[in-house]
């Protein structure tokens, strides 16, 4: 699963992925259709609870889509491979926590692969822009998600104006989780993961799949597919030993056995 573009290691049930193209971390269709292959295996992996995404070296997280493979002939809407641009945002069934450890600068499609994560840590240097307005083009999955992720009036004047924002500024819209010292970023994304990996997958991919789907619907009409079985992650977690075995550890006051089955 590793490779120059993208370097990737297993901790216990914690998948690390890096992105790993000096100078940028920019991502061309090839590098896009590999993260594709390895977010598709992570997926599918039962042995992996969570993901932790970043960019080697400290200036950059990833400045998006490969200038310099455009201008060599890559088409900006090919094929992207599994997943999408990046390999995460379009996924479908990904009921598994995702962290983004944004150690740098992340803009363009960089900054779209980030709130494609379901955590953000950044560092404290880091910077965020969506300057595809300047090239006459659109950022399209930002469009779709920033306007959701925080103020819609703030969405819509960094998706006008394209300008750079710091990380301070990201927290204070809710963008980023925590600011954390660059030194100690890693460590902290690690901390996380390790506490979530510890916890009940069944619970996060039943909370990740009611998150992503109703999304857009009225909220009885949501409740209503919960409380009809209509989403398959709620149903296995509803027949599974977890969620006994939860309640059992509950009556025994002592911390739960999750085998995620």
């Amino acid at each position: 699963m590793t490779s120059s573009n993208v370097l990737t290691e297993r901790r216990g049930a914690v998948l690390e992925v890096t992105l790993n193209r000096p100078k940028a971390n920019a991502i061309d269709m090839a590098t896009s259709r590999e993260l594709g292959e390895i977010f598709t295996e992570f997926r599918d992996d039962p042995e992996l609870r969570v993901a932790i995404l970043t960019g080697a070296g400290e200036k950059f997280f990833c400045p998006g889509w490969d200038l310099k493979a455009a201008a060599g002939g890559e088409d900006a809407d090919g094929d992207y491979g599994k997943g999408g641009f990046g390999g995460l945002q379009e996924l479908r069934g990904l009921n598994k926590p995702v962290i983004a450890a944004v150690n740098g600068i992340a803009c363009g499609g960089g900054l779209e692969l980030a709130i494609s994560a379901d955590i953000i840590l950044a560092a404290d240097h880091a910077s965020f822009a969506l300057p595809e307005i300047k090239s006459g083009t659109v950022a399209d999955a930002a469009t779709l998600k920033l306007p959701k992720r925080i103020p819609y009036h703030i969405a819509m004047e960094l998706l006008y104006t394209g300008r750079w924002f710091d990380v301070e500024e990201a927290h204070r819209w809710g963008l980023v989780n925590r600011i954390v010292p660059g030194a100690e970023l890693m460590a902290e994304a690690r901390k996380m993961a390790d506490e979530l990996a510890s916890g009940p997958p069944l619970v996060f991919a039943a909370i990740k799949e009611i998150a992503r789907e109703a999304e857009d619907m009225k909220f009885q009409d949501a409740l209503n597919r919960i409380n009809g079985s209509q989403f398959e992650t709620v149903e296995r977690l509803y027949r599974s030993e977890d969620q006994k075995e939860g309640a059992r550890a509950f009556a025994e006051k002592r911390d739960p056995v999750w085998k995620g089955r």
